[in-house]
């Protein structure tokens, strides 16, 4: 099933490859599948044409986490926690600073 909606998702970024809502539902997919590479590679696409309000930095240093990329996962989580801010979450930021300071 997930693999089926991977296939269907990357069918629809090659005929749209600007679409980042797809890219960013791509990236939440190969998530599910613990496919982290891929995670980060969508992430990074999808957060280079978008001014998101933080779900990505989060998820793509998760991402980043679970490979052991720790300093640029911190990174990533201080950039969705200013991202966070900017944009008016502000419960967002406090969960990655959260993260950022439980850091070990």
């Amino acid at each position: 099933m997930a693999s089926s909606r991977i296939d269907a998702l990357r069918a629809m970024l090659e005929r749209n490859p600007g679409d980042g809502r797809l890219r960013f539902a791509l990236a939440v997919e190969y998530e599910k599948a613990g496919r982290w590479e891929a995670v980060v590679e969508e992430l990074r696409q999808y957060l280079d044409g978008t001014d998101d309000q933080g779900n990505a930095w989060g998820r793509l240093g998760r991402a980043l986490r679970e490979l052991g990329r720790s300093a640029e996962a911190r990174e990533a989580y201080e950039r969705g926690a200013e991202a966070a801010r900017r944009h008016g979450h502000p419960g967002m930021a406090a969960e990655f600073e959260e993260i950022l300071e439980d850091w070990e």
